[in-house]
């Protein structure tokens, strides 16, 4: 069964730090790239950061770049979203998403982990 698990949200206060996690299995792990998004009420999900298979390359969204660093570690099966100077408007679910092929049943995605920045 392929499985993303996702951990870490919480309430934060604005230009505090918050770190998730997205745990995966039933798939090689390392084989595929993995991205987390983000949705608030009314919005559309929004792209924030994808990592390339393997040792992987980070790329981000314009309104998260150099606040937000994207990690994996192949060997826990992990992908990290590490979140700092964060802001009321960052307040979202995220959502960790793996781009599997349609043989392992399509992009996979977690349930979400809710993001709450406020004073």
């Amino acid at each position: 069964q392929v499985q993303l698990v996702e951990s870490g949200g919480g309430l934060v206060q604005p230009g505090g730090s918050l770190r998730l996690s997205c745990e995966a299995s039933g798939f090689t792990f390392s084989n595929y790239a993995m991205s987390w998004y983000r949705q608030v009420p009314g919005k559309e999900r929004e792209l924030v950061a994808v990592i390339t298979s393997g040792v992987g390359s980070p790329n981000y969204a314009r309104s998260v770049k150099g606040r937000f660093t994207i990690s994996r570690d192949n060997a826990k099966n992990t992908v990290y979203l590490q979140m700092n100077s964060l802001q009321p408007e960052d307040t979202a679910v995220y959502y960790c998403k793996a781009a599997l092929p349609w043989r392992l049943g399509g992009d996979l995605w977690g349930k979400g982990a809710l993001v709450t920045v406020s004073s």
